[in-house]
């Protein structure tokens, strides 16, 4: 999953974001409500974690500008206001769910494993497609009872493929859900990482499920 952290004491963005990666998901950090916005409107995230109190827009302002222009992708507000009429005014906001701080970062991650599984793609925390069964909880996968072991980039290309099965994937698609906005990869990472994911899905069984589309990407067969 990609997630969006807008939080500005570093040392705890830091944390989440250790846990959260840890986890599975793929995780762009800014210390700026503003910059946060901004990145709403260039990638599609699963959920965005936004504390309140962050200079240029609030965490609330954010919320409510996502929500009026439509996106619900779920958000999980992160602040120090703990009266009861914050708490309000935060979920009225359009957040999903409210944590005050400090709070206990395991806490952190099961709140966001149950907001991930609202999506009726990601029921139970499982995916399947083409007989390969992908736990995102376990981060295990299977195909016909076998085992396949996943390093974290492997089980978040595999996790985008069966999120999309059937679908043309195009390398920009890839970048953007599997790579943070900073990181700088070389151009031709996302082959390097499909042709490994491919050697442990499809080698040593009968139908291939990871298909080149040629000039365009990827698609995986269901």
């Amino acid at each position: 999953m990609r997630l969006l952290l807008v939080e500005d004491e570093e040392n705890l963005a830091h944390a989440i974001k250790g846990i959260l990666t840890t986890a599975g998901h793929v995780v762009d950090v800014v210390y700026r409500g503003d910059e946060g916005w901004l990145l709403t409107q260039q990638v599609r995230y699963d959920l965005l974690i936004l504390d309140w109190m962050v200079p240029g827009l609030s965490g609330v302002e954010v919320c409510r500008r996502l929500r009026a222009e439509g996106q619900m992708a779920p958000v999980l507000l992160l602040t120090a206001r703990d009266l009861a009429r914050d708490k309000v005014v935060g979920l009225d906001s359009g957040a999903d769910d409210y944590m005050v701080k400090p709070f206990d970062i395991e806490e952190l991650l099961a709140r966001v494993r149950a907001l991930l599984r609202r999506p009726s793609h990601f029921q139970d925390h499982v995916l399947t497609a083409g007989g390969v069964i992908l736990n995102c909880n376990t981060m295990t996968a299977y195909r016909e009872g076998k085992a396949i072991p996943l390093n974290r980039k492997e089980f978040q290309l595999l996790e985008y493929f069966l999120t999309h099965p059937g679908q043309v994937l195009t390398r920009d698609q890839i970048l953007e859900r599997l790579w943070e906005i900073s990181a700088e990869p070389e151009s031709n990472v996302v082959a390097a990482q499909v042709r490994l994911l491919r050697q442990k899905v499809d080698q040593g069984f009968g139908k291939p499920l990871i298909q080149t589309v040629y000039g365009v990407g990827y698609r995986f067969e269901d």
